[in-house]
């Protein structure tokens, strides 16, 4: 059902290499309770687990932790390599909707857009997910 993360040789994290993400053929355990699809460990793994601990942390926030929906954009600068992280509960990015925001001072991701969905699963917990594997 699950397994743990294990250290490897950095990957490149491209649209491309994202792309082939689609269902998962695993769970990982992660902080905080979350589980890892396939693609978002390829994220932990690869240099972008600072994103998933923004995503961990949140759960100390009443209304992310209670949201049974979950979707996560980061959209990064790419000039000035900053960034932010917007959680929203699915119904777009009104105030209103708006769950959880955080500014990222500085970062190397190689994307401008990356979205994930967290998702509440009666028998996992909270699993994050690329969108593709929704």
């Amino acid at each position: 059902m699950s397994a743990t993360l294990e250290h490897t040789q950095p990957a490149a994290i491209t649209a491309e290499a994202l792309a082939q993400f689609i269902g998962t053929t695993r769970y990982y355990r992660y902080t905080m309770g979350l589980i890892l699809t396939d693609g978002a460990a390829y994220l932990a793994k690869n240099g972008a687990g600072w994103l998933l601990d923004i995503v961990a942390s949140a759960r100390l926030v009443p209304a992310v932790r209670r949201a049974e929906f979950e979707c996560w954009t980061l959209r990064v600068d790419l000039t000035r390599q900053c960034a932010e992280v917007v959680c929203t509960d699915g119904n777009g990015e009104r105030e209103a909707n708006i769950l959880y925001r955080q500014p990222v001072g500085y970062t190397d991701f190689p994307l401008a857009e990356l979205k994930l969905y967290a998702v509440a699963d009666s028998n996992l917990g909270k699993v994050v997910m690329l969108t593709s594997e929704y």
